[in-house]
């Protein structure tokens, strides 16, 4: 909004020039998400936590360690809302209100944002044990994810929307076709979203790698945005995609300001409302910027999590019930392995660092 409104009067105001830098306003987007989280989060966590309280609803889910049910009891969850406030009101005030590609992230971001709310709410009331049926979520899901790739394959300007692009292999190209490229997609945003989902289990895990990711994708993005980077880095050059890099710094100031609240111990948990509609928002933007591997590489904690839990699910069913961890997700097994919490969180911390250096990585090794 600010490059809208402002930038057209950089002839009679010299300082709005700086409007038309993306760089600049990324480090606007991700300044204000942070302060707005700082000044609206206390507020917020005190009116959820009264009005749990009051209505004695449950704040942890019922798969979680028996330990860890005890010693987080009490703490109010939806915290997400605070991650989609500031996320979606900060990129509003610093990206291209006109972007196609941010338009379409935001949509995206507040669809799975508004199904994870349901989705808590119905939980922590009561109203539905467990929250929104499984299957439901998926066909929302799956659906505002269609809708989504459909509009991006009339909007995308850069190499064919259809094509697959390998990372490290420069001239490897999978056309997937119309409904190939639509099925992906779809895989792609809701796989990132459960993928997120599921991680959101101990106190700051979910965050800071899905921070991590979006701080990639905004470097990623603002190369893939423009052409003289992309012609010495050997990737292709998509007009108008790099606005997506405040988005992906708005996400970053807003994991950054919930941080400060979900670190051990937790005041906060961000719930369905936040880790759907972060990870979600992860995986458009991946769709759109055609990094979808990429995204498996940077987001890897994201994908050993889904993994462990439909190696679980399958190895249980197939030896008629013995499990291959001692609990799933992946970090309850380690949990349940007498791991501290804060061992765990920081660990995994650690892991997707390096996950996110080996996905830039593929930016120059080709």
């Amino acid at each position: 909004m600010f490059y809208n409104l402002l930038y057209p009067l950089h002839e009679q105001f010299q300082l709005f020039n700086l409007f038309q830098y993306i760089t600049v306003r990324a480090g606007g987007a991700l300044f204000t998400a942070l302060v707005l989280s700082w000044l609206i989060g206390p507020g917020l966590i005190e009116r959820f936590r009264s009005f749990q309280h009051k209505h004695k609803f449950k704040t942890v889910r019922d798969h979680m360690v028996a330990e860890h049910v005890v010693a987080k009891q009490g703490t109010p969850t939806m915290g997400g809302v605070l991650i989609l406030g500031t996320l979606v009101t900060s990129t509003l005030l610093w990206a291209d209100v006109t972007n196609a590609y941010v338009l379409v992230t935001l949509l995206v971001v507040l669809g799975f944002g508004i199904m994870g709310f349901i989705d808590d709410y119905l939980s922590v009331t009561g109203i539905r044990k467990g929250g929104m049926p499984g299957r439901l979520r998926l066909f929302i899901g799956a659906t505002i994810a269609v809708t989504a790739a459909f509009v991006v394959q009339y909007i995308h300007q850069g190499p064919q929307p259809h094509d697959l692009f390998v990372p490290y292999l420069k001239n490897v190209v999978l056309p997937l076709g119309l409904y190939g490229f639509l099925f992906f997609s779809a895989l792609v945003v809701v796989g990132s979203a459960n993928g997120v989902n599921l991680t959101d289990g101990l106190d700051g895990l979910a965050t800071v790698p899905a921070m991590l990711v979006a701080l990639s994708f905004a470097a990623i993005a603002y190369i893939v945005g423009r052409a003289d980077f992309t012609g010495y880095l050997g990737v292709y050059y998509v007009p108008g995609v790099g606005e997506l890099a405040v988005f992906c710094a708005a996400l970053v100031g807003a994991c950054l300001g919930f941080l400060w609240f979900n670190a051990p111990p937790a005041r906060i948990f961000m719930g369905d409302t936040g880790s759907l509609a972060m990870g979600a928002g992860l995986g458009i933007v991946a769709v759109m910027l055609k990094m979808e591997f990429v995204l498996a590489i940077v987001g890897g904690i994201f994908v050993l999590e889904t993994l462990s839990v439909m190696l679980q699910v399958s190895y249980f069913k197939i030896t008629k019930g013995k499990r291959l961890f001692k609990m799933a997700p992946l970090h309850h097994h380690f949990e349940k392995s007498g791991w501290a919490e804060s061992t765990i969180v920081i660990r995994f911390w650690i892991i997707s660092i390096v996950f996110a250096l080996i996905g830039l990585s593929s930016l120059k090794l080709r």
